[in-house]
């Protein structure tokens, strides 16, 4: 028996959410069971966040590089960068959140200052998207960030209004057939618009780069979709067919039709989108890193077919990838999504929810769990098997601040959960706090005592 069957795991009782009767017991891999691993003093870092430990060509902007089969994220100076960073970095909007903010911050200024220590002074080191950029990036000591563009998601809204504002059928992030319009002409010109906007952010050494889009479906049927549900003068299946002929010849069907073929036509769907956004916005802005379009991990399709990698490996610097219903990340999964594609990953959103916090937790794609200091235990137990992967260069927790239940104006996976670091009265979970600056703390280290191993 070797000394890891020997260790014995906290046990962690989850369940999908509160309106699911079963719980199901997990372990909870933590840092103080490591054998032989010993927890350091904080590593000095730069004003970015990056570990002072070695350095590399400084170029002024944060970029990517692979160092002894390890991916690593470089800030401007140099120095190795794990992201460990909070999405949704803002003050919230509900009259409710309102109130607490005057009366905790008085101003918007304070708040950036106060809760930006916040983050640092529990290992945090960057925000990630859907966070207030103008607030963070003009504080005195700004924290590393992001901006998401959303070019495809621009368009959408204004596609279905072309439809009466709802589709005849739709289902996931309410796109009609569940296709993404890549190949209207119309598209280019909002691809246009969105990239007007990063100009601003050019020069800016704190921003790590763009994403564009969130969780767009990029299913295996998209193919089957375009040829059997658009009317055939749509620009959609006018290029699926031409695709299809130049494969298959001009009488090809869908009987004719392989699972490969399958494959092959969503990564040339999937790579119309990418030569799109990717073109407009190296050309506005040369200096920062593309982060991608943010796959979803709950659907999965996407995340199990090479093809797409591939392509996105060809365009993207980072890999963004929201993690949901899954206790851990898959080590093989993570290693197949580095081979396939040749780049680095960023898991943008994941969390879980704590019963403990007084709130109806029925909504939103993360884990149930009964206290805070169990939500800290699955951020140890997630971000442990992330800091193990060579591909892996950090994570976004999902999010800042709780769900106030009756701020009835957001969708409706928003509504009224425990997501945050802090509640909707902004005070933090300081047993959830403490179990996450533990890890983050000691992230470099962590790889190192993983690599030797």
């Amino acid at each position: 028996m070797n000394a890891q069957n020997k260790i014995t795991y906290q046990k962690v009782e989850a369940r999908q959410n509160a309106l699911d009767p079963k719980w199901v017991t997990y372990d909870a891999k933590t840092i103080d069971k490591l054998p032989g691993f010993k927890t350091k003093k904080t590593e000095s870092t730069s004003i970015y966040g990056g570990f002072k430990v070695w350095q590399k060509e400084a170029t002024g902007f944060f970029r990517t590089e692979k160092i002894d089969n390890r991916w690593w994220i470089i800030d401007p100076e140099g120095y190795p960068f794990i992201y460990k960073g909070i999405a949704v970095f803002n003050a919230g909007r509900s009259v409710n959140q309102q109130k607490a903010f005057d009366k905790k911050y008085g101003s918007k200024e304070n708040w950036v200052k106060q809760e930006s220590k916040l983050l640092r002074n529990n290992g945090f080191n960057g925000v990630g998207a859907w966070s207030n950029v103008d607030l963070v990036k003009n504080a005195e000591n700004p924290l590393v960030y992001t901006v998401i563009i959303s070019p495809m998601g621009m368009y959408h809204s204004d596609h279905i209004k072309k439809y009466g504002g709802k589709y005849k059928e739709a289902s996931w992030q309410n796109y009609r057939f569940d296709l993404v319009m890549v190949f209207d002409k119309e598209f280019d010109s909002y691809v246009q618009k969105s990239v007007e906007e990063v100009s601003q952010y050019k020069n800016d050494k704190y921003l790590m780069g763009y994403f564009t889009d969130n969780e767009l479906p990029w299913y295996n049927d998209a193919l089957d979709k375009h040829l059997t549900l658009l009317a055939k003068d749509e620009q959609g299946y006018i290029a699926a067919k031409a695709w299809l002929d130049q494969r298959k010849g001009f009488n090809a069907s869908l009987s004719d039709v392989t699972q490969e073929d399958r494959m092959a036509f969503t990564a040339f769907y999937f790579e119309t989108y990418m030569k799109k956004v990717t073109e407009a916005l190296r050309k506005a802005d040369p200096n920062h890193l593309y982060l991608g379009c943010r796959f979803n991990q709950d659907k999965e399709q996407e995340l199990t077919n090479p093809e797409i990698f591939k392509v996105a490996g060809k365009y993207m610097d980072i890999i963004s990838i929201n993690h949901y219903r899954k206790w851990e990340p898959s080590q093989e999964l993570m290693n197949n999504w580095g081979e396939w594609s040749g780049k680095p990953f960023l898991i943008t959103e994941w969390y879980t929810k704590g019963e403990d916090s007084g709130l109806p937790n029925n909504t939103g794609a993360g884990w149930l769990v009964r206290t805070q200091k169990e939500r800290g235990l699955f951020y140890q137990n997630f971000t442990l098997d992330l800091l193990k992967n060579k591909n892996s260069v950090g994570w976004h927790w999902f999010k800042y601040m709780d769900n106030d239940p009756q701020d009835l104006s957001t969708d409706y996976s928003n509504r009224d959960s425990n997501k945050g670091i802090v509640n909707s009265n902004f005070e933090p979970y300081l047993p959830l706090l403490k179990e996450m600056k533990v890890i983050n703390d000691n992230a470099y280290e962590l790889t190192r005592y993983f690599d030797k191993k």
